[in-house]
């Protein structure tokens, strides 16, 4: 491994960074202490090496043999927020939802809102496409700063990310370093109360104090992922430590003592359900990565 003035950890145990709290161990961790020190680990790292950006891990599953590689994780320094020209922010990869959603309410800068719902940082809202209530990243963003797999620096405009749902075409192994976002001017106190209704809709339709990994599968055409999941008669249905939510049929949920292959395999298993009952072909929202199996 590259000589670096981050952090660098081997057979690193990374379940615990991951909303499921399941999975198998990052052959290394790397968690630079700024954009330099990423520039130059990707620069000397060996080409073949393949590399993964990891951020709150709530829109993950980390299969139970680990991920190869290295997991590269943005920490504070990437996790700061500022006004950049009139009703924008430019905001580092590592900033949550809630910050960039509270910065932007105390500009004065509406549009920003929904980004207090989504569990995750800039960087995974500019590689997913997050969205929520009506509004996507790709309808604010105007820029994102990456680190393409090779250490070089580069500057992606949102046409050049090429959105759809919940997909871009960010580079294999480009890590987002910060984020341009752009509002429209607003009043504090109007865009705290569409926080505040935001967060209550997700406080009462979400099981958000479980173990679990936010939307599991894409919403197909025309429809909900939850209302075929609940019409195949999936509500509840359990692999393992692994459940569907109760609460929410989008929602996979950690019982206790699940592993990554129960939880995978629940997820298959109601896509195949869903196929038998009404014919739609549910795809996975939720990314899964590393090992199926442990390392010999």
């Amino acid at each position: 491994m590259p000589a670096v003035r981050g952090k660098l950890t081997q057979d690193a145990p990374i379940a615990k960074l991951t909303w499921f709290k399941v999975g198998g161990a990052a052959d290394w961790l790397f968690e630079p202490a700024d954009v330099e020190d990423l520039q130059h680990f990707l620069r000397e790292l060996d080409p073949e090496v393949p590399v993964m950006g990891l951020g709150l891990g709530s829109n993950m599953i980390v299969r139970d043999g680990g991920v190869p590689g290295v997991v590269i994780k943005l920490g504070k320094p990437f996790a700061t927020v500022s006004e950049e020209g009139e009703h924008r922010l430019r905001c580092g990869g590592a900033a949550h939802g809630i910050l960039v959603s509270s910065a932007a309410r105390d500009a004065g800068i509406s549009g920003l809102e929904f980004m207090r719902s989504i569990p995750g940082t800039v960087g995974g809202y500019v590689r997913m496409n997050g969205g929520a209530y009506g509004t996507e990243t790709c309808d604010v963003l105007i820029e994102a700063e990456v680190v393409l797999r090779d250490g070089t620096p580069k500057t992606l405009s949102c046409e050049d990310l090429g959105y759809s749902y919940r997909h871009s075409e960010l580079p294999e192994g480009a890590i987002v370093v910060s984020a341009l976002f752009e509002g429209a001017a607003g009043d504090p106190e109007a865009i705290q109360a569409e926080m505040d209704r935001i967060a209550e809709a997700r406080e009462q339709s979400q099981p958000l104090r479980t173990k679990t990994g936010g939307s599991t599968f894409k919403n197909p055409e025309g429809t909900s992922a939850w209302k075929e999941v609940d019409a195949a008669g999936c509500r509840g249905l359990k692999n393992g430590g692994a459940q569907v939510s109760e609460k929410h049929t989008n929602f996979l949920i950690n019982t206790g003592d699940a592993t990554a292959a129960d939880i995978e395999g629940l997820g298959d298993e109601v896509r195949r359900r869903v196929k038998e009952h009404s014919g739609v072909e549910l795809e996975w929202e939720i990314q899964r990565v590393g090992r199926k199996e442990k390392k010999a």
